[in-house]
């Protein structure tokens, strides 16, 4: 299948499914006119690829799940290094959830006492 063929299919956009490809997370083949044709499989790769996004983590993150990217990611057993990856997302996410969590504080505080530091021009 063409790349316009695989992002109907995943819901992602030709120009994510190319950078998926420079990061080395799927392949594709060149037909004779130089278009990138994809395989049947390529579709579950790139589902599992943008849930594993969804959930919060990074393309590089994602590269230590290639080898379970072509079928159920959840359904097998993790990997400590899986695991590992993902605990370290998730304090990352908490991180700046935290932070953000303190900036709406500071602000809403800031609403609260009147003008407070947030400008009248605003």
């Amino acid at each position: 299948m063409r790349i316009g063929e695989l992002a109907g299919a995943t819901g992602t956009t030709p120009r994510a499914l190319r950078h998926y490809e420079q990061a080395g997370l799927i392949a594709a083949e060149r037909a004779g006119n130089g278009y990138r044709v994809y395989g049947e499989g390529a579709v579950t790769r790139v589902r599992n690829i943008r849930r594993l996004l969804a959930a919060g983590l990074t393309l590089e993150d994602v590269r230590v799940f290639l080898p379970c990217l072509d079928g159920d990611v959840a359904a097998g057993p993790p990997s400590e290094r899986g695991l590992r990856v993902a605990r370290e997302r998730l304090a990352v996410l908490e991180e700046r959830v935290a932070a953000q969590t303190e900036a709406r504080d500071r602000l809403a505080a800031a609403l609260r006492e009147g003008t407070g530091g947030v400008s009248k021009a605003v």
